[in-house]
């Protein structure tokens, strides 16, 4: 879609909003705007402890006029961030641990990777301008949150459907546009609902389209970070006597997407996905059931900034099905005591070949399979009871068993001849092994929660979470130079292969939370978060052997294997909110302040874990007068000089970012104007990786820069 054309389209949807009924628009003008960014357990609340946060569709999409990747938003929770990988791709990493050791679901279903650089990242699949809501849980998750992970949990979900009152109809919806002058970004959505009673047909669609973006001052353009993606989804509610049902069809788009910490660049992304969700309340209490399926075309070869596919370049090809359902049961025992039951079960089907390229002789004449029918089937099972023992006292406490059974097909080399030797007595050791894994996985929850006078809460939580290895940990068996430096999503450039003999990742973590509030809603509060996790059999790297270039001298890259290892993570997250000053002459401000601070560790070297994040904070003066809203943000990250020496990585310096934001409200229509890295800031990101978009043009090998300054314009109506 061109520039014009998307502007076009927008802006004709911005004018049918601005010209709905002036009733319409004075009803929703008595309906203050509000954001939710914050902890969503209050005492005795919810079951997840007082580590969620929860951003809401308002406080996404006023951050999307700065940023299409969710992750990055999610920044601003602490201890949450975000390894750098495309414009809207990067992977989330909580308390240090990332990638798909993090749980995210969308709608409640899981969603699988489908790269062997984990460039489809799950969350790229939700765009902060139609996202309806967004739980993240840091501490210890229930065991109802979902299996098969030693992180955290993400779970995304698109607005529920609205319905008209008896008798009415409803017609609602928003649509917004953006642009940000850095990259030259430009893009919006649409969302409209019609709706009677019974009934509800809703539509969200969403398109961006960026060059690649500037680093801070002297840092230049940062090559293969440009990308373009749309997105469609169509959701039908159908509420009746015996519960809600709920059917989405979704399709996304990409048609290419820079990575300037990989070696690739993602040419095409197709991933459509049905989802269907019954929920119902009833005497005993409440039922839920979701079953899903997605199926995902992906393809990877070099953008234009690595040397374009001119001569065919190196196509990979990957498709990936993912089939699944889940049901969850609450069971009202009595008045403080609620049984929660369920079981789920999902199955991913994975092939990734690398079609040969005519005339080459290193990729041909023969199609490398990388991973041949592979797949991935995991059962589970669990139970919680959530207990309100008194008006101060609650607990949930929940034990969790996942089968996960996992196999694969034979493979090929590219050719058998001197130029894919290692590759083709790799295949043949393969072939000639064992590729079953089965693995049965328990976990368990126990968190206590104790209010023990007004404005103070106390939270310590246990968990024990198993996680199986992935399909390309197992399975990716390359052991030449080029096959395995295809595989990894840690964007060092360095080489992986997998292990057959890996071992579940089970983890032990103790969370502990207290907060302390007064002086009402609005009012102050502090929140401290310390944490431990011990994991046995984290899945990490070793150093197998150092890699050359094409004229047999040492690249400066190394090959590296899949091994478990014992690791540590300790830290603690802290969050603050004050007011500053309320009157109605200078209108209400508020103090946000934010401080994470974090240490992986092999424990049998002592060495670094790799992208760790070094201590870091964020301070924010947030303003509101009348139909103004405004923050001023200070964004603080210290050197990191704890690196993984295994990987070879690098150190970055410390730095600081100013942030300006405001926004006016005016009856349904919202302009929004923010001014990102104000200073134009020259920095390096330290989850960036290596910058190989810029090495492969200048041969001068550096972390990827961070975003230099950024005017990001944004318009919303709703109607």
């Amino acid at each position: 879609m061109t520039r014009t054309a998307f502007l076009t389209t927008s802006c004709l949807a911005l004018v049918a909003a601005l010209a709905t009924s002036p009733a319409a628009a004075q009803t929703t003008m008595r309906l203050r705007d509000v954001e939710v960014e914050t902890n969503q357990a209050e005492p005795n609340g919810g079951t997840a402890g007082l580590s969620t946060h929860v951003v809401d569709h308002l406080a996404a999409s006023r951050r999307a006029v700065s940023s299409s990747d969710l992750t990055e938003i999610l920044r601003a929770t602490p201890g949450v961030a975000a390894q750098g990988a495309g414009g809207f791709s990067s992977l989330p990493s909580i308390r240090g641990i990332g990638e798909d050791k993090v749980i995210v679901t969308i709608d409640g279903a899981p969603v699988d990777m489908a790269c062997p650089n984990f460039m489809n990242s799950p969350l790229s699949y939700v765009d902060p301008l139609t996202l309806g809501s967004v739980l993240v849980v840091k501490g210890v998750s229930p065991v109802s949150f979902g299996g098969d992970n030693i992180g955290g949990v993400i779970a995304a979900r698109s607005a529920d459907p609205k319905f008209a009152e008896a008798g009415q109809r409803l017609f609602a919806g928003e649509t917004s546009v953006f642009y940000r002058s850095n990259d030259d970004a430009v893009g919006g959505a649409v969302q409209a609902t019609i709706a009677s009673d019974r009934w509800s047909v809703g539509y969200a669609g969403s398109g961006a389209k960026a060059r690649n973006y500037r680093g801070g001052a002297g840092d230049g353009h940062v090559r293969s970070t440009e990308y373009a993606k749309t997105s469609h989804a169509l959701t039908v509610g159908r509420r009746t006597s015996v519960g809600l049902f709920t059917v989405k069809g979704s399709l996304d788009y990409s048609p290419y997407e820079g990575f300037p910490n990989q070696w690739m660049d993602m040419t095409l992304n197709r991933s459509w996905a049905l989802t269907g969700r019954y929920q119902g309340a009833f005497a005993w209490g409440a039922l839920e059931v979701t079953a899903y399926h997605r199926d995902v075309r992906h393809k990877m070869n070099f953008l234009d900034d690595k040397g374009g596919d001119a001569d065919g370049g190196m196509p990979m090809d990957t498709w990936v099905k993912s089939t699944g359902v889940t049901a969850k049961a609450d069971i009202v025992l009595d008045a403080r005591q609620t049984l929660r039951v369920g079981g789920e079960f999902h199955h991913q089907a994975l092939d990734d070949s690398w079609p040969a390229v005519a005339g080459s002789m290193m990729m041909g004449p023969n199609t490398y399979l990388n991973v041949n029918d592979g797949r991935r089937d995991r059962f589970g099972v669990f139970a919680e009871l959530d207990t309100r023992w008194s008006d101060k006292l609650s607990s949930v406490i929940g034990v969790r068993h996942d089968a996960v059974s996992m196999n694969t097909g034979d493979v090929q080399p590219y050719s058998t001849g001197m130029m894919s030797m290692k590759d083709a007595m790799a295949a043949q050791a393969f072939n000639a092994a064992d590729h079953e894994h089965d693995d049965g996985n328990w976990g368990a929850t126990a968190l206590l929660r104790y209010a023990p006078i007004d404005g103070v809460t106390l939270e310590a939580g246990y968990a024990r979470k198993t996680q199986s290895p992935n399909l390309y940990q197992l399975y990716a068996w390359g052991r030449g130079a080029m096959s395995s430096q295809m595989i990894g999503w840690y964007g060092d450039g360095n080489g992986y292969v997998g292990n057959l003999a890996l071992k579940s990742q089970k983890a032990d973590t103790f969370s502990g939370a207290v907060r302390f509030a007064g002086g009402g809603e609005d009012g102050w509060r502090l929140t401290v978060e310390p944490f431990y996790t011990r994991v046995a059999d984290f899945i990490d790297a070793r150093k197998i052997a150092d890699l050359t270039n094409m004229m047999g001298k040492p690249s400066g890259f190394v090959q590296l294997q899949f091994v478990n290892v014992d690791a540590e993570f300790r830290g603690v997250d802290v969050s603050a909110q004050a007011p500053l000053w309320s009157s109605e002459t200078f209108g209400k401000a508020r103090l946000d302040a934010t401080f994470s601070a974090l240490h992986g560790e092999n424990r049998a070297t002592g060495a670094p874990l790799y992208r760790q994040m070094p201590l870091n904070g964020r301070i924010a003066v947030r303003h509101a007068k009348g139909p103004w809203t405004s923050a001023v943000e200070l964004e603080l990250v210290a050197e990191k000089d704890r690196v993984d020496p295994t990987r070879n990585e690098r150190k970055t310096a410390a730095y600081q970012l100013l942030n300006v934001r405001t926004a006016y409200q005016w009856k349904t229509v919202t302009l929004s104007l923010a001014v990102e890295n104000l200073a134009n800031q020259s920095y390096d990101l330290p989850l960036g990786g290596v910058s190989l978009g810029d090495y492969g043009a200048t041969g001068a090998l550096r972390q990827t820069p961070g975003r230099g300054r950024s005017v990001d314009v944004g318009l919303t109506a709703r109607f």
